[in-house]
């Protein structure tokens, strides 16, 4: 039994006796049941805090030479890709590395950087194909990150895509070529 003391209650004072006063005993078994009970009652209701995942799509391993596998012919008018470079910087290009339609130019994140690019190229792929299959009717983005890009310019990246609901984008390796157009650009290094 769990007790509260408050003192000895008596003892000598200026030469003057006192009564004994009997100890005030408080019994706080009670509280302490009351106390486990509802710590018990808060964990067993409380939902914990869920981790936030992105869902990332794998390729399959596959042994199969390159040449089996199936390819899939994309038209370069439905293609943008974005090379993640250095200082939270990337560059964009729509169509071919060789021959773009459109860029190469550089653009920061957020909503008034490369959100609003693909946005605006969602439109012209979706009006361009207009009154075809509704599968051609998506811009596909390659996203090629350098080795100077950080893991957050990749996840900022990927949360453009969900904000931006992009369909098809897939994250691929960068070229010598895609380097060298990055450091032109003045966000790679070697």
């Amino acid at each position: 039994m769990a007790e509260l003391n408050t003192g000895d209650g008596g003892g000598k004072k200026k030469g003057h006796v006192r009564s004994k006063k009997q100890n005030a005993g408080v019994d706080l078994t009670a509280m302490v049941d009351l106390a486990f009970l509802l710590i018990t009652f808060f964990m067993l209701t409380t939902s914990l805090s869920k981790p936030q995942s992105m869902n990332l799509a794998m390729p399959d391993k596959e042994d199969k030479p390159i040449d089996q596998q199936q390819q899939l012919d994309v038209s370069e008018d439905r293609t943008m890709t974005l090379l993640l470079g250095e200082k939270n910087q990337m560059v964009w290009y729509y169509g071919l590395p060789t021959e773009p339609i459109e860029g190469p130019e550089k653009i920061g994140y957020g909503k008034n950087g490369i959100r609003k690019v693909i946005l605006d190229k969602k439109q012209v792929v979706k009006s361009k194909y207009a009154g075809q299959d509704p599968k051609k009717q998506d811009l596909i983005v390659l996203i090629k990150a350098s080795k100077k890009s950080t893991y957050r310019n990749l996840v900022d990246v990927l949360d453009e895509m969900a904000i931006a609901d992009v369909k098809i984008y897939a994250i691929v390796d960068i070229t010598p070529d895609e380097n060298a157009m990055l450091e032109k650009e003045g966000l790679y290094t070697k």
